[in-house]
């Protein structure tokens, strides 16, 4: 059976630029991941000071491995901040799972109709979770105290962030349908039904919104 491509490992340069970024894969520098950004450094010529969760110590890390002068944060991309980690009001959980779909580490549990909750240790504070909530039940609660960019994180956590990142690409990998070779027969497609998500959301906001009036 053919197996899902995959991007290709990082080697030399790039690399070494991934292993210094914090692996929150939050996407605020443009990219859709860390490994991203480090090979646009690398080969690309990519600007290093576009990661907000490295702030100015993850700026001098990049320009230490890349040789280039260390520049302020680019504000475009965000602020240096503390680390934070998703929470769930459930209470106000639909069960939409959009949540789920947008975690980039698998740290939220729940299934679909159920409330969902975040397992804190997997969490990398991204906030890609918080914008696709139509519940608007996600908030981040900080758990660095005062201590922001890499002095908030740990080369264990980014590590433990990476190995969560790559088992959740592969799990996408093979949900992925299997490509079939060139002179093999293709089979009748099959019409799948697929339920009107957006009218079970909508009909979750509304129920939503009488328990607030209720309350």
């Amino acid at each position: 059976m053919p197996e899902t491509p995959t991007k290709p490992a990082l080697t030399g340069l790039a690399f070494s630029i991934d292993a210094a970024l914090p692996q929150t894969q939050c996407q605020r520098c443009g990219y859709p991941d860390c490994a991203s950004y480090a090979q646009a450094i690398a080969s690309e010529g990519a600007p290093i000071n576009q990661c907000p969760p490295g702030g100015e110590a993850g700026i001098a890390r990049l320009a230490a491995i890349t040789g280039r002068p260390a520049e302020p944060l680019n504000h475009k991309f965000g602020i240096e901040g503390p680390l934070t980690v998703a929470r769930i009001d459930e209470d106000w959980c639909i069960g939409c799972t959009l949540c789920i779909k947008a975690c980039p580490t698998d740290a939220i549990l729940g299934a679909n109709k159920r409330m969902h909750s975040v397992i804190p240790q997997h969490c990398t504070g991204c906030e890609l979770c918080i914008p696709v909530c139509p519940v608007d039940c996600i908030s981040l609660d900080v758990v660095s105290g005062e201590r922001t960019g890499w002095d908030a994180w740990s080369a264990q956590q980014a590590e433990h962030a990476r190995q969560r990142y790559h088992a959740h690409q592969q799990r996408l990998a093979r949900s992925q349908p299997t490509v079939t070779a060139p002179n093999a027969q293709a089979a009748a497609p099959v019409p799948e039904v697929v339920p009107d998500k957006k009218a079970a959301i909508a009909a979750a906001l509304a129920k939503a919104r009488q328990l607030r009036k209720s309350n």
